[in-house]
């Protein structure tokens, strides 16, 4: 006795055909790709880049030293 496919074959035949016809790169082939794998990166690199920026800041200038 075996069982039942997971998802049925036609499904799976009709999504390999989407995505190997997409001229895209591999990680932003899907709808919400683009937000996952280049908009949260950039955020908390720019974050973390304004961070170190205002702490190199506040170190050389002597601001928010405790006593």
């Amino acid at each position: 006795m075996s069982e039942p496919p997971f998802r049925p074959r036609e499904k799976i035949i009709e999504k390999q055909k989407y995505f190997q016809s997409v001229h895209k790169h591999t990680y932003l082939k899907g709808p919400y790709d683009k937000i996952t794998s280049v908009a949260i990166p950039l955020a908390l690199a720019g974050s973390s880049l304004y961070l170190i920026a205002r702490g190199i800041y506040n170190l050389s200038h002597g601001i928010g030293k405790k006593e």
